[in-house]
């Protein structure tokens, strides 16, 4: 099929690509903005998708990947085409800490996620100890590694879905950005 007679579709949509450790809270997250319940969840074992309306027109994709070891060898594989990521983390793990951080730098020098928007989720606000939203920014080192790209920490809990709402809005937001950034710039190398 040609793309001159394919029709423009109204409903815009957006892949947004949800990373973190196992036991962060991603399935469970996932869960309470599509569901507006907190459901018991098993550990992903591969990956989970699902479609959420943020807003008229505009759907947003989430890839919720498995965050163990083994699979967190196939993260890369998902990066390509994402319009924005989704990286939780649980801000009460503190021995874990530095483990996830590895990880979500390794993920943001891949190639094929250059400038792709970045939201934080600081997931177990609820639980004590839980290191707030600065202190998760100076500890991933949110101003140097997302220099070229928005950025935002949201501090969040899964279970009661604080924080939730403001963060979908947030990652709704800058991916309609970055895909207009994208389209303008495929237009100017046309």
């Amino acid at each position: 099929m040609g793309l001159q007679n394919a029709k423009p579709s109204r409903v815009k949509r957006a892949s947004i690509l949800m990373l973190g450790l196992d036991s962060a809270g991603k399935s469970t997250l996932l869960y309470k903005l599509r569901y507006k319940d907190a459901f018991l969840t098993m550990p992903t074992i591969g990956f989970n998708v699902d479609m959420i309306e943020a807003g008229k027109d505009f759907t947003l994709t989430f890839w919720d990947v498995g965050g163990q070891k083994k699979m967190r060898e196939l993260w890369s594989n998902f990066l390509e085409g994402t319009d924005g990521l989704l990286y939780v983390v649980d801000s009460s793990d503190k021995r874990r800490l530095e483990e996830s951080r590895r990880e979500f730098e390794l993920i943001l020098k891949n190639e094929s996620i250059k400038n792709v928007p970045v939201v934080v989720l600081a997931n177990k606000q609820d639980l004590p100890g839980a290191l707030n939203a600065e202190e998760i920014t100076r500890r991933f080192k949110m101003k140097k590694y997302c220099s070229d790209r928005n950025w935002y920490v949201q501090p969040c809990c899964a279970i009661t879905g604080e924080g939730l709402a403001e963060a979908l809005q947030r990652v709704a937001t800058f991916a309609k950005q970055y895909r207009k950034s994208k389209e303008t710039f495929t237009t100017l190398k046309e």
